[in-house]
């Protein structure tokens, strides 16, 4: 019993979204939302769409909390006061076409 507790703590542990917050940045200012993403390392950004659809995603302080085949790249999310907030979100490698140069982007 006591193996299959400490299976289940290890494996929680493990989880990336495990213990994120998960917060509305539509509720929050730019700064706010920046601030919260700098202060806690990683966060869930969870909003609705002009056309009513439910978004979110997991946005980071820099890449070494991304996965190692990811990078941290500026991505605009809204807010009450700013509709394009640069905050900054994990993305493939293969995204970046060939380039040899991972940015290391930092919030």
């Amino acid at each position: 019993m006591k193996t299959l507790a400490l299976t289940v703590a290890v494996t929680l542990a493990a989880t990336p979204s495990f213990g994120i917050s998960r917060l509305n940045p539509l509720a929050m200012s730019c700064d706010q939302a920046r601030s919260a993403v700098h202060s806690q390392g990683a966060v869930i950004f969870r909003w609705t769409s002009p056309r009513g659809l439910p978004l979110y995603d997991r946005f980071v302080r820099n890449s070494r909390l991304c996965d190692a085949n990811e990078y941290a790249e500026w991505r605009n999310i809204p807010t009450r006061d700013d509709k394009t907030c640069p905050v900054l979100n994990c993305q493939n490698i293969d995204n970046l076409d060939g380039t040899f140069i991972v940015p290391d982007n930092s919030l």
